[in-house]
């Protein structure tokens, strides 16, 4: 029975991460998070989910600061001031925004059909992380279909299939109907991710917080 339960105790710790590229606390959340598991040591499996953080955006994007502005009603200091907060637990985490007045932020539906694709070839966690760098380091534009393919193609994906995908909707009731599962799971802000499919923790938590709660995790019954 001991020996049952040591086995049953080495099993990775799933960690569903729902979040969208545009996202700025996702990638520094996603990031604490990581350091923490890497600082206890802690065997895992990420599995990334969509959410549409602007499902209404035009295809051409929108000025980042005005976009703000319009949906929190904050003032360009406002703005400001947040980007330097995030730009500061960016750099904690060894991840650079380079936000300029120009940053726009993209509609994500496409992305998100890409991602998927990219799984069934295990390789959305990488696409993932390299579409982060592209939008928030290097200003891309996520929702131009080449700049995607050429995206995918920088990690190694074939990159006429990635064009091919997008310019077929191919994986769009895929997206969609995961954006349900998660907004019936009741999660409407993001990051929200979930440890073991049962515990749900919201918003970027800090390394030392995140470290927290993996012990937490690790000291609970079977």
């Amino acid at each position: 029975m001991e020996n049952s339960k040591q086995l049953l105790s080495e099993q990775p710790l799933q960690i569903d991460i729902v979040s969208d590229v545009v996202c700025p606390w996702c990638v520094i959340g996603y990031r604490q998070l990581a350091e923490a598991l890497e600082q206890t040591n802690t065997a895992h499996e990420i599995h990334w989910h969509p959410f549409e953080l602007n499902p209404n955006t035009p295809p051409e994007g929108q000025n980042l600061r005005e976009h703000i502005m319009e949906k929190y009603g904050s003032t360009a200091q406002d703005s400001e001031e947040s980007r330097i907060r995030m730009t500061a637990a960016g750099a904690e985490v060894g991840f650079e925004f380079q936000f300029t007045d120009d940053t726009r932020t993209y509609n994500t539906f496409n992305l998100h059909q890409l991602l998927h694709w990219a799984d069934q070839q295990g390789r959305m966690h990488d696409l993932k992380q390299a579409l982060f760098s592209a939008h928030f380091t290097n200003n891309r534009n996520v929702s131009d279909s080449a700049v995607l393919a050429d995206i995918a193609a920088e990690i190694g994906l074939d990159r006429t299939e990635a064009l091919a995908v997008i310019e077929d909707q191919r994986f769009a009731k895929d997206v969609r109907e995961a954006v349900q599962r998660s907004q019936e799971q009741g999660i409407q802000s993001v990051p929200s991710v979930i440890f073991n499919g049962r515990h749900l923790v919201s918003g970027a938590q800090g390394v030392e917080n995140y470290t927290s709660i993996l012990q937490q995790l690790a000291e609970m019954p079977d």
